[in-house]
């Protein structure tokens, strides 16, 4: 099988994952047991409320039979008609809300991605290349405490601590390199300038450390047993045998097929970033998809909500293909023939 008739099945399917998915979303809306149009009209029982529930009732296609109902929207889900938000930010179209909060929550992904691989992982390669070491006992025991810390408390925590930063550390963390709040949306117009970058990205990194800190702790973990179970396996025995020189033996052959198992890792914390970004975002008063989808379920404004979650099922299925593409390149040894 061809890569691109291997990448072609993996999309077509994903299509009956998308429809069970639209199909929970349009039970979620249809049944739940909060009233989309009561929650947008009100609760008054005057004449004219009557008229207006039973307008928004119509527009939103409560008053259909179910069955016409869920074709009509299945085709709106799937043609990217997301429809309007009715409370949160009433009359505004889902699509224009997801390009404004949306980036926000990419830059916030970005570095909650960035600063695992980048920390997490060299960790636990370091300390499998140097196992039973005290280096190795400090690194593990980092790992596990740092994955076992829930993320609301660590959020908490660090907020304290940057709060009284100048008599804790030393420095005016609010003051240090740029001037900008602990909390709040980072301004992403002025990326391109030296000085809106630093601003964006100080004010990114708390959340993002708090959001990739399970992300972090589990790829430190697994990093450290994948090189402690490569580095003992045969091939590399007999290179250094052959007399391969040990940095060439540890790029070569250690790090290559240690990453076969992070591949899979690193996508699947991608998972946890959905839905632990509603939490940062919430705390550190980012307004992002996370923060939408909160206050769009506060508010009962069902439209919104279901548009979001049926955009995060996307956003978990495309995250599907792209492990599934990235393990068969990586791993000469899957074949496409083999899924």
């Amino acid at each position: 099988m061809s890569r691109v008739r291997y990448f072609g099945r993996r999309i077509l399917l994903s299509i009956p994952v998308l429809v069970l998915g639209g199909t929970f979303t349009f039970l979620v809306f249809r049944f739940s047991p909060v009233d989309p149009a009561a929650a947008i009209v009100g609760t008054a029982a005057t004449e004219e409320g009557v008229a207006e529930y039973n307008r928004v009732r119509a527009e939103l296609g409560l008053s259909q039979p179910v069955l016409d109902h869920y074709w009509a929207y299945m085709l709106d889900l799937f043609t990217l008609n997301l429809g309007q938000s009715w409370v949160v930010s009433q009359g505004t179209p889902v699509t224009d809300l997801l390009n404004t909060y949306g980036l926000r929550t990419l830059w916030l992904t970005f570095w909650a991605v960035l600063i695992p691989i980048f920390v997490g992982i060299p960790l636990g390669v370091y300390a499998g290349l140097h196992a039973n070491t005290k280096v190795d006992y400090a690194v593990s025991v980092f790992g596990i405490v740092w994955r076992a810390m829930p993320n609301f408390w660590l959020a908490i925590i660090l907020l304290a601590v940057l709060s009284q930063s100048k008599s804790i550390l030393g420095f005016d963390w609010s003051g240090f390199i740029v001037d900008t709040a602990l909390i709040g949306t980072p301004d992403l117009t002025n990326l391109t300038t030296v000085d809106g970058f630093l601003e964006a990205t100080k004010r990114i990194l708390p959340p993002a450390i708090v959001l990739g800190s399970a992300s972090m702790g589990s790829e430190l973990r697994i990093a450290r047993t994948a090189v402690l179970e490569t580095i003992n396996a045969d091939y590399v025995e007999n290179a250094k045998a052959n007399g391969v020189p040990d940095r060439r033996v540890v790029w070569k052959h250690v790090l290559r097929n240690a990453l076969v198992p992070l591949v899979p890792t690193v996508t699947n914390e991608a998972f946890l970033l959905i839905g632990g970004s509603v939490i940062v975002e919430v705390v550190f008063g980012i307004h992002g998809i996370g923060w939408l989808f909160f206050q769009a379920a506060l508010n009962a404004d069902m439209p919104l909500v279901t548009a979001l979650v049926f955009v995060f099922i996307v956003v978990v299925v495309g995250i599907n293909i792209l492990q599934d593409v990235l393990y068969a390149l990586i791993d000469p040894r899957v074949g496409y023939d083999a899924r």
